[in-house]
Formats: structure tokens, C-alpha cells, sequence
């Protein structure tokens, strides 16, 4: 439904006046992105669009149910920027109490932006690194290399006096290796991404990241499969957080746990859901990371929201909606892909604190099991808390020492079981980055964690 073309600027001002909430939502975005497999470029993509959402909502009665009345419009001209100004700061507006704030505006620090670097240049790194992997790795048998950036310019205006606006420009350059001996294949990722321009790639280097992911996937290749069986593991700070993304963040977006889609924290606030030396946080506000932003999609300035203290849980995340069903503020975790989506209760960079045990004694703790020190992909049944992750490396540890690499293993388990039986957390922190999907949209996220201990968990590997 669009509500553009129908909505004139008094009828804007009176939905205004008859919501509990109203919002407008305008964004102009740019992104180009680049494919380059088998030694050419097999795709480059390039987009431009501007759009308008309004949205209104109003909470039934005394009930939990939500009323939302929301449009977009593809395209943004004067005519629908007259509209929101009319609408807003028009009579009706004033007489439902909408005091529009001076702009406030935020844009993220970029040094060099990757909209002035030419397209030959960054095919000509694809290329670069795809040749220097080629020649100097044997048994490579497929080298993907992509390149993408992003730069958002969104405006936000609500009833609640909100008028802000943010840019923000991510760039992403990921690295997937594949080799073969004998009918043994094995892959090697690497990614290196973050809220800002062109100067992320010349800080950090893309070649040595794909070379990290060739070495990776060639060395797997001749090592053992890893043993299946329940045994410990220990999580390396360098694996990232996708365990802690899956295992309990998913879960803690609270409109899992309206719906009743997650009934492990399900009337859980105050109650014990970890050891004590867990606590868990969600954090937009750190700087240049992948998830971060000033304000979310709805206009709530962000703050670090701490969803789980000590082992208790104190928190989930909140967007305005799921907000509204409990009479309670949006704790600014409402997010959205574009203006064309709805916004939803989203993490952004999700991370166990750094705890008080030194990580080689982690190790050196470990009798016989996995020393996992980068995770693959993984996915989670928030309704069971069931997850599985691939292991994209992993080493066989004996008495605390570190003895060969395995591979093709899994973890899989019980998110809030394994959370709970964490023994020990590290001092140190390690993040990873992505792009996280639920209910069709994809937003960027980070995700961080300390190195863990786990004394029980399940590997999918071989049979003895």
C-alpha cells in the first residue's frame, strides 16, 4: 500500500494527532557491488533509490495488540518534502502537541569515500589477489572474491518531536577459498568489513585475509577429521561471537518472546539464565564497528543496552512496537533494511564481556577436546534454542597442549543449556562481522566474545 499519492499534509497532521505514534521515514541510498569468481568479474550491481515510509501506530485499549498503519512510496521529491513539512508543523500538527526539534544530525567518519575510487581500480584488486592466489597456492580450486559498499542517508521525523538524520557508508570485502586434492575439498573464509570508507581496506589488508583463507582451506585439507562425541571445547576470542549471536540473541529479540517463539526466556527478567561470570551486551555505539548507528530506524538515540548482568537476565531488545504492546520506551533496537521495510527488534553488536581468566590457561585447562579459533556459518530454532555452527578451524588438544588441526566439524546443542554451563571467560575479546537475516531483511551486525570454556558440547565429525 502506498500512502503517498493519497495522503495530503492537514490528513497527516490529523493521523498524527489520533496515534499514539507517528513517524515518517525518508532515506536515499547508494550501493554498488562487485562478483569476481573464476578469474573475471561474474557480476557487478549498482543501485540508487530514494523513498518515503509513514507509519502510525496505537495501542489497543488496555490490550497488548498494536495497531499499525504503515506505507512507502518509491521516490522522494519536493512535493512529499512540502508534505511532511505542512503535516508536521501544520496547525493540526501544533494542536496534537507536535513540537518538530531543531535537525540533529550525525554523519559517521569517512576518510576516503569509496563512491570516488574508480571501478577499475577495485577490479583490478579483485584481480590482483585472485592472481596472487592462483599462483601462489597449489591445489586452489575456486577463488570467490567480493567487494561491497553502502552509504545510507536516512531522515527520520516523529510525534515525538524527533527530527534527525544519519548517514552512514560500510564497506565489506570477503574472501571464499576452495581446495581439492584427491576429492577432498575444503574452504577457507575470510571478511573485513566496518562502518566506514575506502580507508578500511588500506588500514587492513584485503590480499593477506585471502591469503589467510587459501592457507586455511589447503592445511585442512591433509589434516584428520575431527572425532564426534560430547567433549569440551573452548571458544577462541578470534572465533568471533557468532555463538553468542545464535545461541542467545536471536532469542532476546523481544518480539520472539511476545510471540511465544522463544519460551526459554519467556517471563525470565530477574531470573538466572547464565553463571555469574557472564553478562552479555548489545552495543550500537562502538566506534566503526559493522552494527553500529547513532540512532536507530525509528529515531531513538542508541545506547549500549545490558540484556543479561552477572548470569541474570535484565533486558531484551526493543523496538517501538513490541515497545508499545508493554507501555514501556523502545530501547533503540528497531531496525530496518531499507524504508521499504517494516522495523523490527534487531541486535547490532552483540558481545559476552571480557572476564577475569587468563585464555592460555583456558587451554591449558582443556584434557582432551576442540580448540575452535574460527567459526563458520551456523543457524538457530529460537522456539527450541536448538543451533548448529560449522567449525572453519579447529585443533585437537591433548592435556592442554595443542596437537594437529581437524576438520569438518560441527557444534550443535541447546543455546540456553551450553550458555548456562560456561566455566571460564577469558580477559581478551575478538569480533566477527555479518549480515544478519530474520524475517527477510538483512541489516549489518558485529558480534564479539572473550575466549570460553564449555565443558560439554556436541561435535559432528566421524565415527571411530
Amino acid at each position: 500500500m502506498s500512502l503517498l499519492p493519497a495522503v495530503k499534509g492537514e490528513d497527516f497532521a490529523g493521523l498524527l494527532g489520533g496515534a499514539q505514534y507517528g513517524e515518517a521515514f525518508l532515506e536515499q541510498s547508494e550501493a554498488t557491488s562487485i562478483r569476481f569468481e573464476d578469474s573475471r568479474v561474474e557480476d557487478i550491481a549498482s543501485s540508487a533509490e530514494k523513498g518515503l515510509s509513514l507509519r502510525y501506530l496505537r495501542r489497543i485499549g488496555a490490550s497488548s495488540e498494536v495497531e499499525t498503519l504503515q506505507g512507502s512510496a518509491q521516490g522522494l521529491d519536493a512535493e512529499a518534502a512540502s508534505l511532511l513539512r505542512r503535516g508536521l508543523l501544520g496547525s493540526k500538527a501544533k494542536a496534537a502537541g507536535v513540537a518538530l526539534a531543531p535537525l540533529n544530525f550525525w554523519r559517521h567518519s569517512v576518510r576516503v569515500d569509496p563512491g570516488q575510487i574508480p571501478l577499475e581500480a577495485k577490479i583490478k584488486l579483485l584481480s590482483d589477489i585472485d592472481r596472487e592466489i592462483r599462483s601462489g597456492f597449489p591445489h586452489i580450486r575456486q577463488v570467490s572474491l567480493s567487494l561491497a559498499e553502502r552509504r545510507r542517508d536516512v531522515v527520520i521525523i516523529n510525534s515525538e518531536g524527533a527530527h534527525v538524520r544519519e548517514e552512514r557508508t560500510t564497506v565489506l570485502f570477503a574472501a571464499n577459498v576452495i581446495a581439492e586434492d584427491n576429492g577432498v575439498l575444503q574452504t577457507g573464509h575470510e571478511v573485513i568489513g566496518g562502518l566506514k570508507g575506502w580507508e578500511i581496506l588500506e588500514d587492513s589488508d584485503p590480499g593477506l585475509a585471502a591469503r589467510g583463507a587459501a592457507r586455511r582451506a589447503l592445511e585442512k585439507l591433509s589434516a584428520p577429521k575431527a572425532k564426534a562425541g560430547e567433549m569440551p571445547i573452548v571458544l577462541s576470542s578470534s572465533a568471533g561471537g557468532t555463538f553468542i549471536h545464535e545461541a542467545i540473541g536471536h532469542s532476546l529479540e523481544v518480539d520472539h518472546v511476545q510471540e511465544g517463539s522463544s519460551p526459554h526466556y519467556i517471563g525470565k527478567l530477574g531470573h538466572k539464565v547464565a553463571p555469574e561470570n557472564i553478562t552479555v551486551i548489545d552495543d550500537p555505539t562502538l566506534p566503526f564497528h559493522r552494527g553500529s548507528f547513532r540512532f536507530d530506524d525509528e529515531g531513538v538515540e542508541a545506547k549500549p543496552t545490558t540484556l543479561v548482568k552477572d548470569g541474570v537476565l535484565v533486558d531484551y531488545l526493543y523496538d517501538r512496537v513490541s515497545a508499545l504492546r508493554e507501555a514501556k520506551p523502545s530501547n533503540g533496537h528497531g531496525r530496518r533494511e531499507s524504508f521499504a521495510c517494516r522495523p523490527i527488534p534487531r541486535m547490532s553488536n552483540l558481545y559476552i564481556a571480557p572476564g577475569t581468566d587468563a585464555p592460555k590457561e583456558i587451554i591449558k585447562s582443556l584434557k582432551a577436546g576442540v580448540f575452535v579459533t574460527k567459526m563458520g556459518g551456523g543457524q538457530v530454532n529460537t522456539a527450541t534454542g536448538e543451533f548448529v555452527f560449522e567449525v572453519d578451524e579447529g585443533f585437537w588438544v591433548e592435556d592442554g597442549k595443542v596437537r594437529h588441526l581437524v576438520r569438518d566439524a560441527n557444534l550443535l546443542g541447546i543455546g540456553p543449556d551450553i550458555l548456562m554451563s560456561i566455566d571460564q571467560v577469558g580477559w581478551d575479546i575478538g569480533w566477527g562481522i555479518g549480515t544478519c537475516g530474520k524475517d527477510g531483511q538483512g541489516v549489518p551486525v558485529g558480534d564479539g566474545q572473550p575466549t570460553l570454556r564449555i565443558p560439554k558440547i556436541l561435535i559432528g565429525g566421524r565415527h571411530d
